[in-house]
């Protein structure tokens, strides 16, 4: 599916937070929002989910506008995964029991198998599926979370910080990870990170944003070679440590 945002602007009360963002993902493609805390680059990608119904401008998937309120189909094409694993996963439920809601919700035939299938896919051992989220290691539940986003099949994943909790040696693990899954499936991808090693890692192309606005929007090519215009991406990239450490797309 692809994505377009145009001139998306969002209002926290009197305070405008998003500032007429625009930008496009091509079908299979990987965009990343990268900014510093506060820069609006979460806001953008809930409003894309369809968690924050209140905001102006277009936001559309596959040329077809999506209204402020999002059905149920919505949801089967349009996934996201959250930053905190340990948060988005219910503390009370079993792997089983947390994966199997998006199927139930949906309809979806065939729970067992899908389930099996799905930790299978973020290489999880089938014996995951009955314990419970503070029996995993971080890395592990982002697994589940991401297995979650995959088992109602979609076309999109958005990723809200999707490593920013885990160990630096866990991080690259799930990177790779979510980036087998998108060629596999061709999925496309919206990140947001405020880390350019991360971002340059799973992303062909990248936004800049600060106080609202994306200043810049690049390849992460350009991004690792210094080839950037804006002050602001120039002083992100000198103060990322492990940005000249990321592996090329």
């Amino acid at each position: 599916m692809t994505i377009e945002i145009d001139n998306l602007r969002i209002r926290f009360g009197e305070r405008e937070v998003v500032k007429g963002v625009s930008f496009q993902v091509e079908e299979g493609g990987s965009f990343g929002i990268v900014g510093e805390s506060g820069s609006g680059k979460s806001t953008v990608l809930r409003a894309m989910a369809g968690l924050n119904t209140s905001w102006l401008g277009r936001i559309a998937f596959n040329g077809e506008d999506a209204p402020q309120h999002r059905t149920p189909d919505f949801f089967r094409k349009v996934q996201m995964v959250f930053q905190d694993p340990y948060g988005s996963l219910h503390p009370r439920q079993t792997i089983d029991r947390i994966l199997s809601e998006l199927p139930l919700v949906h309809r979806m035939g065939d729970i067992d198998r899908r389930i099996a299938s799905a930790l299978s896919d973020v290489a999880l051992p089938q014996s995951a599926r009955f314990r419970y989220p503070h029996q995993l290691s971080g890395g592990q539940r982002q697994r589940v979370a991401i297995a979650r986003a995959l088992i109602a099949e979609p076309k999109i994943l958005l990723l809200d910080e999707p490593t920013s909790a885990l160990d630096v040696s866990v991080q690259a693990e799930i990177l790779n990870l979510l980036s087998d899954l998108r060629a596999e499936r061709k999925l496309t991808y919206v990140m947001v990170s405020h880390n350019l090693g991360v971002i340059a890692h799973l992303c062909t192309r990248v936004g800049v944003m600060i106080d609202g606005q994306m200043v810049e929007q690049l390849t992460a090519d350009d991004l690792r070679h210094g080839n950037v215009s804006h002050p602001h991406t120039r002083e992100l990239r000198r103060l990322s440590v492990e940005f000249e450490e990321a592996e090329p797309v």
